[in-house]
């Protein structure tokens, strides 16, 4: 297969073409006609989301960062036992089936505890959760002090 020559761009095309996608961003050209790109009412889409994580049954977290979070955690709780004289010389291993289990658990922990702040969120008759709804939420359910 033969090499073609390449002629260079010149930037005078270069800005035409810069012009006519700003014109037409966030337009779409249909049959001859342009028109503004569809949006949503805010929220709308909030509202979607939230029914389709409702339906659903699979893990929010993806499985590796959850795994190297309980790994990391184990590792340090490891080295506290040592410091105290309880010598582990392998490292901690775990099922698969066990780790599914925690993130299992994890994960419906934070949602109970995310519909109590927005409970809160929601008495304060406010549309935004703050750390302080969330502390409040802790310490109701006497987890903090």
């Amino acid at each position: 297969m033969g090499r073609t020559k390449q002629t260079a761009i010149k930037s005078s095309e270069i800005k035409a073409a810069k012009a006519l996608k700003e014109q037409t961003e966030g337009k779409v050209i249909a049959e001859g006609k342009i028109r503004k790109k569809h949006r949503f009412k805010p929220g709308t889409v909030a509202l979607r989301e939230i029914r389709r994580y409702q339906r659903s049954t699979e893990n929010l977290v993806p499985k590796l960062p959850f795994q190297r979070l309980v790994r990391e955690i184990a590792q340090e709780q490891r080295l506290v036992r040592e410091i105290a004289g309880k010598y582990c010389p392998q490292g901690i291993r775990f099922k698969r089936r066990a780790l599914m289990a925690l993130q299992e658990a994890s994960e419906a922990y934070l949602v109970e505890l995310f519909e109590d702040t927005n409970l809160i969120t929601v008495h304060r008759q406010k549309c935004t959760i703050t750390p302080g709804d969330l502390q409040l939420a802790l310490r109701l359910r006497r987890e903090r002090d």
